[in-house]
């Protein structure tokens, strides 16, 4: 008698413990809302207040965002090739043209700048590439409408405008920058024959002054590109 009770209870709490284990492993599954909520709060506190320097993920919010952390990466990653080409490409541009005042300094930091503006050509056409391989991963996201609006913000801030800025600034500027390289060669050519004056050049033929003239108008044309980089560099891409 004892057995067939045993053998009742056996029947009885096996398919019940199947039921109980289900109910646990759906309740351990279903982080998505709560994963998304994180992000999103991260997106609207943290990432759209964060300027031109995003933060990087640490383990904990890695864990906290689950799936959406490989999100984040989208816009993160095209971001550090900004900077980077900000940084590194724009910035000893902009320096070394800003430091220009008078005639004398095309002639006297010539090679600084043609050696500064070298790689700006190669840098527009890494953002387009990095832009493109950054719209082509957010186009296959998979997102809950809540979440894609607070998305598309950040992308908007982080991706699409300063794309759009860089794109053709950066060839704007190396053009600025050989125009002013290409002073400096002038009046190097001259040698003594060319004297300055504060900021007057003085040439001994009215040949030489209407060459000289025809770089400075030249110049004068693109100088909006320095303004533009110089907000760029100071973080503006609106």
């Amino acid at each position: 008698m004892a057995t067939g009770i045993s053998r009742i209870q056996a029947r009885w709490w096996l398919p019940m413990a199947a039921v109980l284990l289900v109910s646990l492993l759906t309740a351990c599954g279903d982080k998505e809302p709560e994963q998304r909520k994180a992000f999103i709060d991260f997106l609207q506190n943290t990432v759209m207040r964060s300027g031109e320097h995003l933060p990087s993920l640490s383990e904990d919010q890695k864990q906290r965002f689950g799936n959406y952390a490989s999100d984040y990466a989208i816009i993160y990653g095209f971001s550090q090739q900004v900077n980077k080409a900000v940084d590194n490409g724009m910035r000893p541009v902009v320096d070394e043209l800003s430091a220009i005042r008078v005639p004398q300094d095309y002639l006297t930091r010539r090679d600084s700048l043609r050696q500064a503006s070298g790689s700006l050509n190669v840098l527009a056409q890494q953002i387009q590439s990095a832009k493109s391989q950054a719209d082509s991963s957010k186009a296959a996201l998979k997102q809950p409408d809540d979440l894609k609006n607070a998305y598309d913000k950040v992308y908007n801030n982080v991706v699409t405008q300063p794309a759009n800025a860089l794109g053709p600034l950066l060839p704007a500027l190396q053009s600025l920058s050989q125009d002013a390289v290409q002073a400096g060669d002038f009046l190097q050519q001259q040698g003594p024959r060319v004297s300055f004056n504060d900021n007057a050049v003085q040439f001994p033929s009215q040949q030489q002054a209407s060459q000289y003239n025809a770089i400075m108008s030249s110049l004068a044309a693109k100088s909006q590109a320095l303004t533009q980089a110089q907000s760029a560099v100071q973080g503006g891409f609106q």
